[in-house]
Order: structure tokens, then C-alpha cells, then sequence
């Protein structure tokens, strides 16, 4: 069982990593790194069963990607009858996803990329 392209750019982007092109160059370019050569080849060569986890992976992920944008159609109400809106939801929201993105490439065995990681001050008391 191989992934369709779609699929490959779909894992790429949910692991962090960023869009690997239609045609090889002759400029440097992330696919001569270690990790996103491991990331593609592990693409190319799972097992079926393998594959089956992981296209599973891409639902719950296409699902919970979806969810982001869409908490935001509440942050115009703080409170409406007995109902009350979860100030936090965004963030509870994009936790969840970036979790379920972390798993995905704790699958494949590879860190997640680039566009994962935290880049903002941290500060260690």
C-alpha cells in the first residue's frame, strides 16, 4: 500500500515539515537532511498495517485541524442564557492537534519538524 501524493503532503505538514516540491534541484534542499530523508523514506516503505495506522492518523488529524478555525465562531459570546463559553477553547483546540501531530511522528520515529517547534523565549527557574 503506498500513499497517494496528497497523503505524503498531508504527513509532511502534520509532522512539522515543510513541502517537499514537484521536481528535484540542483539547489540545497531539505531533503538532503537526515531527518526528512528518514521521514520519506518511512513514507515509502511501511507495511499495509503500517500504512492502515497512519491513514487513520490523517482522519483524526483532518478533523481536529478542521476544529481550529472553527472555535473561533463562539469568541464573540462570553455568556448566553445558563451556557458559558470555554475561554480556552482555541488553545485547548490547537493543544490537541499539535498532540495528535507529535504522535504521528513519534510513529514514524522522527522528531517533529520545524514548523512544530516552539520558538518562542524559554526561561528554566
Amino acid at each position: 500500500m503506498s500513499f497517494t501524493d496528497a497523503e505524503k503532503a498531508d504527513i509532511r505538514r502534520f509532522c512539522g515539515y515543510p513541502a517537499y516540491g514537484a521536481a528535484a534541484s540542483n539547489m540545497q534542499s531539505w531533503r538532503f537532511f537526515q531527518v526528512y530523508g528518514l521521514l520519506e523514506f518511512r513514507m515509502n516503505n511501511l507495511s499495509d498495517a503500517e500504512a492502515v495506522i497512519v491513514q487513520r492518523y490523517l482522519g483524526t488529524l483532518t478533523m481536529l485541524e478542521f476544529a481550529v478555525p472553527h472555535a473561533g465562531d463562539n469568541l464573540d459570546t462570553d455568556q448566553a442564557a445558563v451556557w458559558t463559553r470555554n475561554r480556552d477553547e482555541l488553545r485547548d483546540r490547537i493543544r490537541l492537534y499539535d498532540d495528535w501531530r507529535r504522535r504521528l511522528c513519534g510513529f514514524f520515529g522522527v522528531p517533529p519538524g520545524p514548523a512544530m517547534t516552539d520558538s518562542g523565549i524559554a526561561l528554566v527557574v
